[in-house]
């Protein structure tokens, strides 16, 4: 696995962003490269201590889905190597946890697919009945599967804010009707293909988000990540039950002890235990073994 990597210096190409996780260079005009550091955010605060292997568990789970769900929508992947696009000393920051990417127009809303009604869904619901405006059956609890799959964007926010749950009509006023109902469509064909395959490995999906861009045709392209145990709520099958917060295969032990210390969820974050640094590296490994079979390596 190799030691944990908290923050990219690669000099040979022009740092473009920090996200709260990845890492994005140019590579000349029309391409970006995107390191999937170890950092870990949880309340939108990121915390001071890598997770050891996640930026490698999170990218081969994005490179897997890219690959099983390109007959949908094309993606934002160029098969060129990231070692090829750095400078030899900096080869090891890349190794495993990186892809060249197509340079996009990002679309300013977040694609978001729920099938079960947890996290904000359920807040929301709740207290009105509905999420994002679409009218629910009333009598459902917490954690149980929706009637069918529901389209639930989410306005991107300013770094350091939330998201928040928005209305299909306000994304297609914000990017057009026809683009939205492409997007909507798009984002429940993903759902739909990829909850029938982790169904076979044990694994729900409860919900998850996807990004999309278009390049320089138009072309609606998903990009980011896709189906990660960051964008997305896996729920073990077997420890599933209506009525209660399943466990889930990503930060939950970080949340889990941050809600026990009287901190304001504002940075800096309180450190973390080694053994909650360890539990949470072990789930985001487990995530992948269950879906893809493979093993982060020594």
């Amino acid at each position: 696995m190799g030691a944990a990597l908290y923050e990219t210096r690669i000099a040979s190409l022009p740092l473009i962003h920090r996200g709260k996780v990845r890492d994005t260079y140019a590579v000349g005009e029309d391409r970006l490269l995107i390191v999937t550091t170890d950092r870990l955010s949880a309340f939108d605060v990121v915390m001071a201590e890598p997770i050891p292997g996640k930026g490698q568990v999170l990218n081969r789970l994005a490179d897997f889905w890219f690959a099983r769900l390109a007959h949908l929508v094309p993606n934002h992947l160029t098969g060129i190597a990231p070692e090829s696009v750095v400078a030899p000393a900096e080869v090891d920051q890349v190794r495993d946890r990186a892809v060249v990417a197509k340079r996009l127009k990002p679309l300013a809303v977040e694609a978001v697919v729920r099938g079960y009604l947890i996290g904000s869904g359920w807040k929301d619901y709740q207290a009105t009945s509905q999420v994002c405006g679409i009218q629910l059956p009333a009598g459902l609890s917490q954690a149980e599967r929706l009637p069918a799959p529901i389209f639930t964007p989410a306005s991107k926010a300013p770094a350091g804010q939330h998201d928040e749950n928005v209305s299909f009509a306000y994304v297609a006023d914000l990017i057009g009707e026809e683009l939205a109902l492409m997007m909507r469509d798009t984002s429940l064909a993903l759902y739909a293909e990829a909850t029938r395959y982790a169904a076979t490995r044990g694994i729900i999906i409860a919900d998850t988000k996807f990004e999309f861009g278009l390049d320089a045709e138009g072309t609606l392209t998903l990009m980011d990540e896709a189906l990660t145990a960051d964008s997305s709520r896996f729920w073990p099958a077997d420890e599933y039950r209506v009525g209660t917060s399943p466990p889930s295969f990503d930060k939950q032990f970080v949340r889990d002890y941050l809600e026990t210390l009287a901190w304001d969820k504002k940075p800096p974050p309180p450190p973390l235990p080694a053994a909650v640094v360890e539990k949470t590296a072990a789930k985001y490994r487990e995530a992948l073994r269950r879906l893809t079979g493979q093993e982060i390596g020594p």
